[in-house]
């Protein structure tokens, strides 16, 4: 069976193109080895980091699409290269790893723009789904129908569809990660309707998130701040009781 779930894999990424390129941070070799010869398995080009150092190094190589990030690392820690490299524009996504499992250690890691968090030890094949869900968040957006409109503008702001770029009415670039990119296309495509947690959660994560999720929250109040400090203050109306509501008036634009 898993041979023919594996063939499956690999016929799918044949249609969608060149496999995804992931990169697994970890200063354990075990884990390094066991979690890429897994995913390489499954139709992934794999290479592997034991530190921040090596990470530049691979990176400097060519592009990466999703980085596996083990926070205990020595010298700079996960945490800071997470806020570093969320912070650069074209990011890769990040998904943490960390034996510390409590769920402050969880929601700073999701503050300083990971795309998902996974306590350690975890079963590798929880890894793959987080791992194809971080990813599809981060691909569907590509496919944008031109009759709609590659952009959507907003109270001076521009969120550019293709290029997953939102700019400010100053014209600044604001980073965002890719499911601050998928909750904020979630709301500029129904704004002025009132959307519960548990649609955000589907329409910015997947059916296949975790109703009890708190990366969505995360993101929301991360998504506020951003658009707070370029003078979208209120963007983002909390519904007491109900959910929340993008308020502005959204146009759709080539």
């Amino acid at each position: 069976m898993e041979n023919v779930q594996n063939a499956v894999q690999s016929e799918l990424e044949a249609v969608r193109g060149a496999p995804s390129r992931i990169l697994i941070v970890d200063d354990d070799p075990g884990i390094r080895d066991v979690v890429s010869d897994f995913l390489a398995k499954h139709g992934y080009v794999v290479e592997t980091a034991q530190d921040g150092r090596t990470m530049e190094q691979v990176l400097a190589r060519g592009p990466i699409d999703l980085i596996v990030l083990d926070v205990m690392l020595p010298g700079e820690d996960g945490l800071a290269i997470c806020r570093r490299l969320s912070a650069t524009p074209e990011a890769p996504a990040i998904i943490m790893l960390s034996a510390m499992g409590e769920e402050t250690d969880r929601i700073v890691g999701l503050e300083l723009g990971a795309d998902d968090y996974l306590p350690k030890p975890c079963n590798p094949r929880e890894l793959l789904a987080r791992v194809r869900a971080v990813l599809r968040r981060r691909q569907e957006p590509r496919a944008v129908d031109d009759a709609m409109g590659a952009a959507c503008e907003f109270a001076g702001w521009r969120l550019d569809l293709v290029r997953r770029e939102l700019r400010s009415p100053q014209s600044v670039v604001v980073n965002l990660s890719s499911g601050e990119f998928s909750l904020l296309r979630a709301f500029v495509e129904r704004p002025q309707r009132v959307l519960t947690r548990d649609q955000l959660l589907d329409l910015a994560r997947g059916r296949d998130s975790d109703a009890y999720d708190r990366a969505i929250d995360v993101q929301i109040s991360r998504l506020r701040r951003k658009l707070d400090d370029g003078g979208g203050s209120e963007l983002i109306r909390t519904i007491r009781s109900e959910g929340y509501m993008f308020t502005a008036k959204v146009v759709r634009t080539p």
